[in-house]
């Protein structure tokens, strides 16, 4: 594949006319917009990332089991039968069918027959999965306005300050949203939030107001924070442009075309994800590193850094980006990584991660943490039965923010187990 941007030429007058709502932005000096750059063309091959591969693939199964949970809570009866369920393994993700996925995991899921249809597997939740949602909804509570940050956020990178309600809903896994974030959260901040038509005529969530202090990237936080502290005052001063960080895979790094070419787009002005876009050159090298900060900017809102491709189609347009964004996924390798895994494209944040594990994880990913945890010692005894699972440590007082000792602890339990059922089948065998 050959990579390629559109030459050409940016006035002064368009660069100072890119505005936010209430507040002109500061950038790197308008004359480097009059300088014709020639990106290299550069011949990238995909390189599979077998870390974050097996990351997106673990989540996704502890994705549909947290979304199960939530289905059976919402239900009026309490649990769910098997012919409700039967054809929900696409929306799942799953590649297997809902009802042989509902009985891998018995420390979650409780089967048993219907009061009526004696041949009607239901299922409800255990002792245990109700534990795990009663610190689930306490970890919402405590981090509500950290929620609410994080919405009015991907609200302010839309178009018309709005975004359908079923495309929030299919990213409330991503974004840490509560199950039912239009029915509580929504109303507790009605100042930030209201309903409204999308322009195709949908329901939507839209912003109320325009809040300045959310309108700072996380590229231009973590530059401020950062040792490199003297760039980012030169960036706000209007003398340099931010970089963003890169993580190539094995080999790329090296190549003299693919330096030369990131040094290029590197010295490009950056143009924050919060500011109106309108009067960029859609063809622009500009305006492709513009949404280059914006997928990345989308990316680090989501707490696991990841999303899928879909979610972001279904906001393309709100987000002003190009019709064939999915090419910059693969075009700057050493930004995003994507990942065909579980018959879905996944997109990931590569700085996100560091050795296979989340950088500065969100409190909500340390409990998907324990929940993940619980459903690994249900497949490694369902077919002993469950009454052999020993107890799980998992209180509610356990302090939300630091976890490590308790997470240490759930771990070596399961090593255990999985130790006494190698050992079962030695004897057995």
């Amino acid at each position: 594949m050959i990579f390629k941007t559109q030459n050409s030429i940016l006035s002064v007058e368009k660069l100072l006319s890119l505005k936010r709502p209430h507040k002109v932005p500061s950038g790197a000096k308008a004359n480097t917009l009059l300088q014709n750059r020639w990106i290299t063309r550069v011949r990238l091959k995909w390189v599979k990332n077998r870390g974050l591969d097996h990351i997106i693939d673990t989540d996704t199964d502890l994705k549909a089991a947290c979304l199960l949970k939530d289905a059976i809570k919402r239900s009026s009866t309490g649990f769910l039968t098997a012919n409700s369920v039967s054809d929900w393994h696409k929306l799942l993700g799953l590649t297997v069918p809902v009802i042989r996925f509902l009985r891998r995991y018995p420390t979650l899921f409780h089967e048993f027959p219907h009061s009526r249809y004696a041949n009607l597997p239901c299922f409800r939740l255990t002792d245990t999965a109700l534990l795990l949602d009663s610190l689930e909804q306490k970890i919402h509570l405590t981090y509500e306005n950290d929620t609410m940050e994080r919405l009015c956020s991907v609200l302010m990178m839309m178009r018309t300050r709005t975004a359908p309600l079923q495309s929030l809903h299919s990213l409330k896994w991503d974004l840490g949203l509560p199950d039912n974030f239009e029915k509580i959260l929504v109303p507790k901040f009605s100042d930030d939030f209201r309903f409204a038509k999308t322009s195709s005529g949908v329901a939507g969530l839209q912003l109320s107001r325009w809040r300045e202090e959310f309108a700072v990237s996380e590229l231009e936080k973590s530059n401020e924070k950062s040792e490199m502290g003297n760039e980012y005052r030169q960036f706000k001063s209007g003398q340099t442009a931010l970089a963003f960080p890169m993580n190539f895979p094995r080999g790329y790094g090296a190549q003299k075309k693919v330096r030369a070419w990131m040094d290029e787009f590197q010295k490009l002005p950056y143009i924050s994800p919060y500011d109106d876009s309108r009067n960029i050159d859609p063809n622009s090298e500009l305006m492709e590193k513009r949404a280059v900060g914006i997928l990345h900017e989308f990316l680090s809102l989501t707490i696991h850094k990841k999303t899928k491709r879909n979610y972001l189609r279904s906001l393309r347009e709100e987000l002003n980006l190009p019709h064939k964004f999915t090419r910059l996924f693969t075009r700057y390798p050493g930004i995003f990584y994507l990942s065909l895994k579980c018959k879905t494209t996944t997109v990931t944040l590569k700085e996100g991660y560091q050795r296979g594990k989340l950088v500065n994880p969100h409190p909500l990913v340390n409990l998907r943490k324990k929940f993940y945890h619980v459903m690994r010692m249900g497949l490694l005894y369902r077919a002993k039965g469950v009454n052999m699972i020993p107890p799980l440590n998992i209180s509610l007082d356990d302090n939300i923010e630091n976890e490590t000792e308790q997470e240490e602890t759930e771990e070596e339990e399961i090593e255990t187990g999985e130790r006494m059922l190698r050992g079962n089948l030695r004897i057995g065998g």
